[in-house]
């Protein structure tokens, strides 16, 4: 009799039961599983949970509507679009106090008459808001913007921000300033803990003087390029202002703009131009307002405020017309005079003048230097140009020595009468 394929069925059944049992069951569980698959389960299970509390406390709810997240409304800044301006203009008011309470309340000063309480708006950080800072106000007369401090345009135009080229190496005949100044601007930026060990305070302050052209502002110019610290150049006629009081507001603006950098250096140029000595006879002169330039200078230098480190560095050709307030130890600590340079000095700024110039060789520095008893730094440079021009008008591509000596007989010869050096200096003797 012939065996169907349907006779067998529950057979079959039987026998495929009767194959898998509990191991079986087990292993096949197992099939795709790897060593992680649990802890992946798990992380999952919890960012999840983490995600939708999230989204609960931000607000975020589906929505057919089309709307941003509740926690991105600005409903005050639609308000102002909607009114025609993206910005409102704002009051610009400064904190005089800060009341002390769990809220934020300061007394800010409006102009120079009103005052009002008021609080700060939800975006401002409390910790940013300070006594006497300047701050927007908005319409309700809330904290919107905390300013910068103002700073005169004029003021913020002395900062050097390019750094002179000029270094120490450009400076000859003054081996022994350089020195004196390196003791009073490197030292206590570099080496403070010398001063502390021996408890001393570092000098801050010093005054160059001497005859023109002996390389006063040239100095300040290699410091500017040497140091890292802010360089701020005040030119003394730019004190001299119109209405009295202005010099002596620019005077302060300038030390407070110094004090809030972490080292400064300030450089006043032609300072005997506001230092002059004070006179009985100042409103009819009409120096009423230099004098009080000199004035508030004075109490910057040695005043009840700290000057922080901030290092102030003068230069003068007339160092007897300064005021003898000035002088005194404690608001100018070093008085270094830059005298006309010697025989060595001389030779040395004409090689340095020359090292960029197309000389020939064989050229005698020294005896050029013997040519020029008496000359500053400035007349032996203005001699290399000179001497440049000689070899120019005879289209020659090197200057030989004989350009230098006619160089000298026109420079140094020639426009020495319109100089006195030795009057100058037996009249600035300090």
């Amino acid at each position: 009799m012939p065996v169907y394929k349907d006779d067998n069925i529950d057979e079959m059944k039987t026998d495929m039961s009767g194959a898998i049992g509990a191991d079986d069951a087990a292993i096949l569980k197992l099939a795709g599983n790897s060593p992680y698959t649990q802890k992946t389960i798990q992380y999952t299970t919890q960012s999840s949970q983490l995600v939708s509390e999230i989204k609960t406390l931000c607000g975020i709810q589906e929505s057919d509507n089309g709307l941003a997240p509740q926690s991105h409304w600005d409903l005050d800044g639609d308000l102002e679009f909607i009114n025609g301006g993206q910005f409102r203009a704002l009051q610009i008011g400064r904190i005089s106090k800060i009341m002390p309470g769990p809220q934020f309340r300061a007394c800010v000063q409006i102009r120079s008459s009103a005052s009002y309480l008021v609080g700060k708006a939800e975006q401002i950080n409390a910790a940013d808001l300070e006594e006497d800072m300047r701050v927007g106000l908005g319409g309700r007369l809330e904290i919107k913007l905390p300013l910068p401090p103002a700073v005169d345009p004029t003021i913020s135009l002395m900062q050097v921000d390019e750094r002179p080229t000029t270094t120490y190496a450009d400076i000859g005949g003054c081996a022994e300033q350089l020195k004196l100044i390196k003791e009073i601007i490197e030292l206590p930026i570099l080496h403070p803990e010398k001063f502390k060990k021996l408890g001393i305070p570092a000098p801050k302050s010093c005054i160059l003087y001497g005859v023109p052209g002996v390389g006063k502002t040239l100095t300040a110019r290699a410091i500017a390029n040497r140091t890292n610290s802010t360089f701020i150049r005040i030119t003394g006629s730019e004190l001299n202002q119109k209405y009295v009081g202005e010099g002596a507001r620019m005077i302060r603006e300038i030390f407070a703009l110094a004090r809030s950098k972490p080292n400064c250096i300030l450089f006043f140029d032609e300072a005997d131009s506001f230092c002059q000595k004070r006179s009985n006879q100042a409103q009819e002169t009409g120096d009423a307002g230099v004098q009080r330039t000199l004035l508030e200078l004075i109490n910057q230098l040695d005043g009840f405020k700290d000057r922080g480190n901030v290092f102030v560095l003068m230069a003068s050709n007339r160092p007897d017309t300064l005021d003898e307030a000035l002088q005194r130890p404690g608001r100018l600590d070093r008085k270094i005079e830059f005298k006309l340079p010697d025989l060595q000095g001389r030779e040395e700024i004409l090689r340095i003048q020359t090292k960029k110039m197309a000389v020939g060789q064989g050229i005698r520095f020294k005896l050029l230097a013997r040519l020029c008893p008496d000359s500053s730094g400035a007349e032996l440079a203005s001699v290399c140009r000179e001497a440049g021009m000689y070899a120019m008008r005879e289209n020659r591509r090197e200057i030989i020595e004989a350009d230098f000596i006619k160089a000298i007989e026109k420079v140094i010869k020639g426009y020495r009468k319109f100089l006195n050096q030795g009057k100058y200096m037996a009249a600035n003797a300090m």
